[in-house]
């Protein structure tokens, strides 16, 4: 299993794991993870990995429950990327998503 995090700046990464066997992803999980108001503790603000058979995203919510929706890729290996480049591009409107849910407690 590989495992890493990217650190976009002091207070969000991306946790990045993923096995591959004979060059094919088999399974991963990438998650955007945020600091908010100066705590030391990272939280989960959305997720996309392969549990229950499937590509999908967790999208985390900090008072309701999770609401998941499926990949439409042809394999696991494609799945990767476009996580990959949808966090890439867009890891800040999920944390100021994040952040507006957080303050409507």
């Amino acid at each position: 299993m590989l495992n890493f995090a990217v650190f976009l700046d002091e207070s969000n990464a991306l946790r990045v794991r993923f096995v591959l066997e004979h060059g094919r992803v088999v399974k991963f999980i990438v998650q955007l993870e945020c600091r908010f108001d100066n705590s030391p503790d990272w939280v989960p603000v959305i997720r996309y990995d392969t549990a229950h058979g499937f590509a999908h995203c967790d999208r985390l919510h900090p008072y309701k429950p999770v609401v998941k929706t499926k990949l439409e890729t042809k394999d696991y290996n494609e799945a990767l990327t476009v996580t990959l480049d949808d966090l890439a591009d867009n890891w800040s409107k999920y944390r100021r998503r994040y952040e507006k849910w957080l303050r409507k407690k």
